[in-house]
């Protein structure tokens, strides 16, 4: 059974609790051909004005770029074995701004939400100015957050989305 939510705030602290447990999270794309590619990959998600806003650090390979060139939108999934699932659907756009890239690391350095993040430094060795490092913002259009003891599922749309 599947409940529609307004408010992101309504569904946040099951979002923040089973993403913190899950931690990593398969990323699926498309190609130009329409098959789908999955990636697993640990974004990091804040909540502004009341929606979640994810940012994922990463490298730009060929593939992902071209994949998000063709078709920006994409679909991170958790799971876990207690079935406490989270599905963020979004569209991803490659952001370069450096004030951006200081903002991420914190966040993985925060660990938001709690136990999802990590040191960045481990991957990109000269902090956020690492020409390596690239950021993907994620802009979700529905999440949906199912709680594994009773399947209840919550899903939570921006107000201008049916």
């Amino acid at each position: 059974m599947a409940t529609h939510v307004t408010s992101f705030n309504e569904i946040k602290n099951a979002f923040d609790t089973y993403i913190g447990d899950i931690v990593y999270a398969t990323m699926t794309t498309v190609d130009g051909k329409g098959r789908p590619r999955a990636r697993v990959l640990i974004p990091v998600w804040e909540t502004v004005a009341d929606a979640p806003l994810g940012w994922l650090a990463t490298y730009k390979t060929p593939v992902k770029a071209a994949h998000l060139a063709g078709n920006p939108h994409t679909t991170f999934s958790y799971w876990t074995p207690r079935q406490n699932a989270v599905s963020v659907d979004a569209v991803a756009t490659w952001v370069d701004d450096i004030e951006t890239k200081r903002h991420v690391w914190d966040l993985y350095r925060r660990t938001s939400p709690k136990g999802a993040g990590y040191d960045p430094g481990t991957f990109w060795r000269d902090g956020p100015g690492d020409p390596k490092l690239h950021l993907l913002r994620l802009d979700p259009w529905r999440v949906q957050v199912i709680r594994g003891t009773d399947l209840h599922s919550k899903i939570w749309y921006p107000p201008e989305q049916p």
